[in-house]
């Protein structure tokens, strides 16, 4: 027989009907089913295709737990894979197809794995694989032989590549209590915690709030489990100061009382509502949290346990109580726990016929049996399933005696179409050990319970390890008065709770050892990690938790374990001889279930990102400027001409600018107001040279070092007046100087009365360079001179551009007499028209990225391509910037010893001597041998060709530095298919002197 609709009950809506597709075949469900439940009340036993197997497998779990029915859902030509077939709510015209199968799900071809077992078991891509080849392919491994239909197997459902046309969402929310799970527990949390004025988030991440079924047949205050939970959550969506949210599932404990969530906005809907999206993903930032997120329960494990028609039996409750499906016809339990007695006694009053009920435990409790009897059933106690028959569908099951976890005596064969098991619980303390510490093993209920809190949150119900509804309520009670920081609540305020009592302390059974070869028995069923891959892994020495989870990848499923973990270690404890505390835990970490990318993404992919544009933008655009993105900034990358390549383009600029006169748009470079009384003293800690001695209307360059002793960021720093100073830096790094800068005055040097005020956007700049640049300025700056004494090298003048009020510092970055002009953004167009116009007369020229890069190369400035987080000081060759008179940032790391090594990689210049380009990333290496590279030396940082050398050259970190100069060696770029003989010389290409920009 197979699975069906019961008559009446669950949640659903009987009266409608809803069509959904599965593997092109066309079903019917009600709304309120989840299509493991529609497919099951249509018949279905066979869901997947086991990973490494192809066994064929049905549900196992009703929740998030699932690991064998996952599912490819399909939207027009977009596939989303490996979702469980339990958190897919139908909807019409829902399209769905099972994956990890060909060419179907019922005639799988890859079931011919079931016959190479032994080759794949735990490790066998570590050892199979590592042997020579034989024959063709001789001499090649034969990973490298195999590895193309290795991938190709790999992998359970198959993504697919057109865009995802979704839309998502972030939201950032603050209350003082978040509450997680709306069982009994929490509800009763979050409804003594709003009552007390606290503002609550309630997340579930059910559609409908209640917690788990096995509770549904109590009665609270003289109401039904599920109609009190309604009330209760009726009463709070009725108050200002709760937000619900259910379909939600907190994923993620951090730092700081933060938690992340993914809410399920639309998955259950056949298209959206006008602006909603699919998926909403908070951060919820709560003065306190209560975990009430319940518990798991587990498999037990012995031969054939992953058969159709095996499944838990919490999961055959569910799916009664909740969509009304009856799990079989003709139902045997095997449980080591009074709990299960649930299932026997529900699925009995839905018609099912409880064939028997086998209990591991030698002695059964008196409310069990008065289960048992309600549902017809004989016990077999200190009996065990030893095995099960069937091929797509359970036919039969195998019960033996069971002595001290060994297997004895001839089997028993029951005709049975449903196998519920039941190993005890295991609490979802998932988030709790991301925010905390180890877990604690609990031998009573042989499960791990959270461990002590490092934040805020209190535990409460299952989860806590208190599975009785009137235990869940009380917990629920204390937490709620606890976080909302009253009094503790008196027994009179609890509900009043009818239940039947059970023993739901497992015995200390959950791997069955049979006699001889009876077959496979799985620990993890996602994965195929059987009991023997267990024990394999023990004999072979991978008896760490953590070697053991990755050598069998036990727990590694997109299940995270939630049903595995123990039992896997439990069997390890066996095998070792030690117990399950002894043995230990993987932590859990982040996140809980499958979080999809488009939620973490939201809105922050493709074009939607903001463009900072210069107060030039539109002029340069206007002029054939190609403009490109630079950090967060767009700016012209070069101004072709008719024809022009850009390497064409940038030559034509950058010898134009060295022979007269050039302008390029500055305007995107970080500038920071550095003001107060300390101001000078803060700069001197900051920068490994001296700004305490810097004169007024002077500029001065400057190196920061991170704390480790390397090169962070470098820059000008002008002193306006005697306490406020404009600090530059490059444009990447803008945002992390400002950072970095707001963390020492906040940490570091708190006492120091110094405002930081970024200041980038409120400045445009233009940097006038070349022959003729003081000649364009003397035309047209007015109210102040800018001849050589009153404006020397790194001196400040301010003036007026057409009516503007300009501040004018002289520095060059491109080794040419050159000026910074600086006005307010919003006329920073108008200054630079006045600029380009009065340059006209000198044949003035704009000039972009490129050709700014070669002038800098050109004359061995150093920038982020040098400056890349593995530099020091003493590798650029700015140890004369390293001040011996006062410490700073830095300063205590930077004369380590492998820091100070003289063959580390230091900058130098790079020639070539066959013409051709030079690009960056290149290796540098010393022998002749384009066929076998060898060891580097070092790399190309940046290349251009030098319209002033008429030669291409780079700049180049090499081990060794100037020692090498005038020395032969080879650049090797086999990407780029670049292999040719260069001369290493100074960095300093061009007036190493310095004549041209002092003069």
């Amino acid at each position: 027989m197979s699975p069906r609709r019961s008559t009446e009950g669950g949640r659903i809506d009987r009266g409608r009907t809803i069509r959904f597709s599965f593997d092109g075949k066309s079903y019917h469900g009600h709304p309120g089913d989840t299509l493991a439940s529609a497919l099951m009340a249509n018949g279905m036993r066979l869901f997947g295709r086991s990973f490494k197997y192809h066994r064929p497998r049905g549900l196992l779990a009703a929740g998030v737990d699932e690991p064998n029915a996952l599912v490819t859902v399909l939207k027009g030509t977009v596939r989303e894979p490996n979702i469980a077939a339990t958190q897919i709510e139908i909807h019409e015209g829902l399209t769905v197809e099972s994956q990890n199968r060909f060419p179907s799900l019922d005639v799988d071809a890859g079931a011919v794995n079931q016959l190479a077992g032994g080759l794949l078991s735990a490790g066998f891509y570590y050892k199979t694989f590592m042997g020579p080849v034989v024959g063709p392919l001789r001499g090649t491994r034969f990973w490298m032989a195999c590895e193309h239909f290795i991938r190709r197997a790999a992998g359970l459902g198959r993504a697919g590549r057109d865009a995802d046309p979704d839309r998502y969402e972030r939201m950032n929310a603050f209350c003082d209590v978040l509450v997680t799970g709306a069982g009994p527990a929490g509800l009763m949390a979050a409804k003594v915690a709003a009552e007390a004025g606290k503002r609550v988030i309630l997340a579930d991440l059910e559609p409908v709030p209640g917690g788990s079924a096995k509770w549904s047949g109590d009665t609270i205050d003289g109401l039904p489990a599920a109609a009190w939970a309604q009330r209760t959550i009726e009463a709070l969506g009725a108050m200002d100061t709760v937000r619900l949210l259910p379909r939600t599932t907190v994923w993620g404990y951090y730092d700081g009382n933060t938690l992340a969530a993914l809410e399920r906005v639309t998955d259950h809907k056949p298209a959206p509502d006008k602006g909603e999206p699919r998926h909403r993903h908070w951060t919820i930032r709560a003065g306190a949290v209560v975990l009430a997120t319940g518990a798991f329960e587990r498999p037990l494990v012995f031969p054939g346990n992953d058969r159709p028609g095996v499944m838990l039996a919490d999961a055959a409750v569910r799916l009664l109580r909740e969509y009304g499906v009856v799990a079989g016809s003709r139902v045997a339990l095997f449980a080591n726990n009074d709990d299960a007695y649930r299932a026997a006694a529900a699925l009995a009053e839905a018609g099912a016929t409880i064939a028997t009920i086998v209990d591991m435990r030698d002695t059964v409790s008196s409310a069990a049996r008065a289960l048992a009897e309600r549902a017809g059933a004989e016990i077999l106690a200190g009996h065990a399933v030893s095995g099960t028959k069937g091929g797509k569908a359970l036919r039969e099951i195998a019960v033996q005696r069971l002595r001290e976890g060994e297997i004895t005596g001839q089997p028993r064969r029951i005709a049975v179409d449903c196998l519920l098991m039941s190993g005890g619980w295991s609490p979802a303390i998932h988030l709790a050990s991301q925010a905390g510490t180890a877990p604690r093993w609990d031998e009573a209920l042989q499960a791990f319970l959270p461990p002590a809190p490092t934040q805020n949150w209190i535990g409460a119900g299952a989860f806590a390890g208190h599975f009785a509804t009137a235990a869940a309520l009380a917990d629920g009670l204390a937490a709620g008065a606890k976080v909302a920081g009253g009094k503790p609540p008196r027994k009179s305020a609890l509900p009043r709770v009818e239940t039947l009592e059970l023993d739901i302390a497992p015995a200390p059974v959950f791997a069955i050892r049979p006699s001889g070869k009876a077959g496979k028995a799985f620990v993890d069923f996602q994965h195929d990690v059987t009991a023997e891959d267990v024990r394999q892994a023990h004999r072979e020495g991978f008896v760490s938790v953590e070697h053991l989870k990755r050598y069998t990848t036990l727990g590694m499923a997109t299940d995270q374990g939630k049903t595995s973990n123990v039992p896997g270690l439990a069997i390890m404890a066996e095998a070792r001889g030690i117990t399950v505390p002894e043995v230990g835990t993987t932590r859990f970490r982040p996140p809980f279930t499958p979080v999809s990318l488009g939620a973490l993404a939201a809105e922050r992919y493709g074009e939607l990102r903001p463009d900072r544009l210069t107060p030039m933008h539109d002029w340069h655009v206007e002029s054939g400027a190609t403009m490109y993105a630079a950090g967060l900034w767009y700016r012209p990358m070069v101004y072709g001409g008719r024809g022009e390549t850009v390497e064409q383009a940038y030559v034509r600029e950058a010898a134009a600018t060295r022979a007269g006169v050039g302008i390029v748009d500055v305007s995107t470079l970080g500038k920071i107001m550095v003001q107060g009384p300390d101001a000078a003293d803060f700069l001197d800690r900051v920068y490994t040279n001296k700004f305490s001695t810097l004169p007024v209307m002077k500029a001065r360059y400057g190196l920061m070092l991170r704390e480790d002793g390397l090169a962070y960021d470098d820059g000008t720093t002008w002193r306006l007046s005697q306490t406020d100073f404009l600090m530059t830096t490059t444009t990447a790094n803008a945002g992390k100087v400002m950072q970095q800068l707001e963390y020492y005055l906040d940490i570091v040097w708190p006492d120091l009365k110094v405002a930081l005020t970024s200041v980038s956007d409120e400045w445009a700049g233009a940097a006038i360079a070349g022959p003729h640049s003081r000649d364009v300025l003397a035309a047209c700056v007015a109210g102040t001179a800018v001849d050589n004494d009153t404006l020397p090298f790194m001196g400040i003048v301010r003036g007026e551009i057409d009516g503007v009020p300009v501040m004018i510092c002289r520095l060059s970055f491109s080794g040419e007499r050159a000026y910074e002009v600086y006005c307010g953004a919003g006329h920073g167009l108008h200054v630079w028209e006045a600029l380009m116009e009065a340059g006209k007369p000198f044949a003035i020229v704009p000039y972009g990225l490129e050709a700014l890069g070669t002038l800098r190369i050109e004359k061995g400035h150093v920038t982020g391509a040098e400056i890349d987080g593995r530099t020091t000081g003493r590798d650029l060759y700015l140890d004369w910037m390293l001040s011996k008179k006062k410490p700073f940032a830095g300063s205590m790391m930077m004369d380590r010893e492998g820091l100070c090594d003289d063959d580390r990689i230091r900058l130098v210049g790079i020639v070539a001597l066959d013409d051709r380009p030079l690009g960056g990333g290149a290796h540098i290496v010393e022998h002749n041998d384009p066929a076998e590279i060898r060891d580097s030396i070092g790399h190309v940082t940046a290349g251009c060709y030098s319209p002033a050398l008429g030669k291409y050259i780079a700049l180049a970190l090499v081990k060794g530095g100037k020692t090498r100069h005038g020395t032969r060696a080879f650049v090797s770029d086999p990407l780029r298919k670049r292999f040719g003989p260069v001369e290493i010389v100074s960095h300093h290409f061009y007036d190493p002197e310095g004549s041209r920009m002092h003069g």
